[in-house]
């Protein structure tokens, strides 16, 4: 295993809100020299070095890192496979290490009964086609997993050091941005129903300063490939639900189910098993704690205005 024992020249791309800027203070902390890489529509941690170039401009990037190499890059905003081939010709012999933040949502086509290991979704084995209409927001935000999936096969065929996290659903911060769990809140507030199907399926979770930290583990390591990223245990949206209730000191809310996939459910009301095996990263050296001793916690911090 890779040891920190030097500061190091570390790139970050995107992502320096929620997950990212958690995981830049931990970088900063450590005493790595640390850039950050983005369109300029937000500022940097203090402590940071600032590029601004957009990433989908393989030309503007490469002027924009003007020969600079790094000792490990973290990319925050990876989604599709014109940006992995982008940044796989740009930081092509410019780094040591490549971490993308992929996503559980790359085992979004599987149905499972029990948590999946990294083998599920070989990258090496997904068809990629940068044709498809990546460009456009409403395409690309129905085939987000897709999108990730085929994100990984380019870096996957490419000779870049590489690792692709899997992150699960990530929960926790008095910035979640997300209004996940607020939609609950409002819900169990107001006597308004939760939508769900008619069986409600598990998932694995993990808590954001828990991802930061992983991300900052992986950044010095020497592993490479898929590896999943998520807390010990599973929960179902009824387990979600009562955390909330519990948290507001009110009644667990009442279940809508519906038949039909078309019809909208709520959020982490999942249709199928959408649980990770991290047995692999726990056996390169990184410990996850249990998503139920951390819940009640993550609840009280993204609820704390209630």
């Amino acid at each position: 295993m890779a040891m920190n024992t030097a500061p190091r020249d570390v790139l970050v791309i995107g992502g320096n809100r929620y997950v990212g800027k958690r995981l830049i203070a931990r970088l900063l902390a450590a005493g790595d020299r640390v850039t950050v890489l983005n369109r300029g529509s937000s500022p940097v941690p203090p402590g940071a070095a600032h590029v601004v170039a957009d990433r989908n401009d393989e030309r503007a990037l490469t002027e924009a890192l003007a020969g600079r190499t790094f000792d490990v890059v973290v990319d925050q905003v990876c989604y599709t496979p014109r940006q992995a081939e982008t940044a796989r010709r740009v930081f092509a012999g410019r780094t040591g290490r490549y971490l993308m933040t992929s996503t559980v949502e790359v085992y979004g086509h599987l149905d499972a009964v029990a948590p999946l290991p990294e083998s599920a979704v070989d990258p090496r084995t997904v068809t990629v086609d940068p044709e498809l209409p990546w460009a456009d927001p409403e395409f690309l935000d129905r085939h987000y997993g897709e999108g990730k999936r085929q994100a990984e096969a380019v870096f996957a065929a490419s000779d870049l050091p590489h690792v692709s996290v899997r992150v699960a659903h990530v929960l926790g911060g008095t910035d979640d941005f997300t209004g996940r769990l607020r939609h609950y809140a409002d819900r169990i507030m107001t006597g308004t129903p939760v939508a769900v199907p008619p069986v409600s399926h598990p998932a694995t979770y993990i808590h954001v300063e828990e991802i930061a930290d992983f991300l900052f583990w992986a950044a010095g390591e020497d592993f490479t490939g898929p590896v999943n990223a998520a807390s010990h245990g599973e929960l179902t949206v009824g387990d979600l639900c009562t955390a909330v209730a519990t948290r507001l000191g009110a009644p667990e809310p009442e279940f809508k189910r519906t038949e039909s996939e078309a019809t909208e459910v709520s959020p982490f009301a999942f249709r199928r098993h959408y649980a990770m095996d991290n047995s692999r990263a726990e056996r390169l050296g990184f410990t996850f704690s249990d998503v139920r001793e951390w819940l009640p916690k993550a609840v009280s911090e993204t609820l704390s205005s209630y």
